[in-house]
């Protein structure tokens, strides 16, 4: 089968372009590699990989003749508050519309990924899909902006979509800014790490491979279909920091700061529906993939 992967340059991008490609499927990758984090990384990450430079939200786009395109190119991050929030419309919003409008016209199926700050502080813990929406930040705001035009494009124009509510990735690439890659880092260089808050909110954290794995089963599932994808383990900052500390073998010097804006309390994926309907459920538990994280960093400090 062909497909397309948006933000193939990116953290999960990444890994599912190389896990379709393992398996023996053709592979085109899109990035306009954003100056968010060193381009250099993402670089590194699609070095392998079949990546076009392109820009979402003005280049032309064409995806006839490809049975699926997977979009995860978005602009991430809840700190999107301010100066900034114009981009995130326009990264999220207008890419993701023109991503739709592309797909319904070629008659191509649309795998979106959104993510779990779509819910903001929920009503119930684990969240199912059908709590309701109230995200906390602009970026939350504008992945489920992208929800709602995904289903406009499929009851006005008749796109095939599937829409993934992603729960915290983590894993190696792991991008630079998100805690784990923060704290790793300040484990191995001896530095130290600025907690956002008093590190008692809590997360339900997903593997890297098991979101690749959800992502690939939504191919069968129903149109219109919009799963959760949760590793199953909730933990706090604090529970975290402990585990990796562990693993390196030396306390982690932490300078605790206020809450950021939009940043939720608490996250955790009720993933009843994609295991009812695809057979899907995760593998790698947070203690796995927290070695396996630290090992690749490790991995990349001792060859520099």
């Amino acid at each position: 089968m062909r497909f397309v992967v948006t933000g193939a340059a990116g953290f999960i991008g990444s890994h599912l372009a190389e896990s379709l490609e393992a398996a023996g499927h053709q592979v085109v990758g899109i990035d306009c590699f954003t100056a968010y984090y060193d381009p250099a990384v993402k670089e590194e990450n699609a070095r392998d990989l079949d990546v076009l430079r392109l820009d979402l939200a003005e280049d032309p786009l064409d995806f006839a003749g490809f049975d699926c395109v997977f979009h995860l190119a978005a602009q991430p991050g809840v700190r999107s508050f301010g100066d900034v929030f114009p981009l995130y419309v326009r990264q999220n919003v207008l890419a993701s519309q023109r991503v739709f409008e592309a797909a319904a016209r070629d008659g191509v199926r649309v795998v979106f990924a959104s993510s779990s700050s779509v819910y903001g502080e929920a009503e119930r813990y684990p969240t199912p899909e059908e709590t309701p929406p109230a995200p906390l930040s602009p970026y939350g705001i504008t992945k489920l902006t992208s929800e709602h035009l995904a289903r406009a494009y499929e009851r006005s124009f008749g796109l095939e979509v599937v829409t993934l509510r992603y729960f915290n990735a983590f894993g190696p690439r792991q991008r630079p800014d998100m805690a784990f890659s923060r704290i790793i880092d300040a484990l191995l260089a001896g530095g130290s790490f600025d907690l956002y808050g008093d590190g008692r909110q809590s997360r339900g954290f997903t593997y890297v491979a098991d979101i690749v794995s959800a992502t690939v089963a939504a191919l069968e599932s129903e149109r219109g279909s919009v799963y959760n994808v949760g590793g199953g383990t909730e933990a706090s900052l604090l529970e975290t920091i402990e585990l990796l500390e562990a693993l390196a073998g030396r306390r982690l010097d932490v300078h605790e700061g206020p809450p950021a804006p939009g940043d939720q309390r608490r996250t955790n994926a009720d993933t009843t529906r994609i295991r009812a309907e695809l057979g899907w459920r995760p593998k790698v538990s947070l203690e796995e993939g927290l070695r396996a994280q630290w090992e690749w960093s490790a991995g990349r400090v001792a060859a520099r």
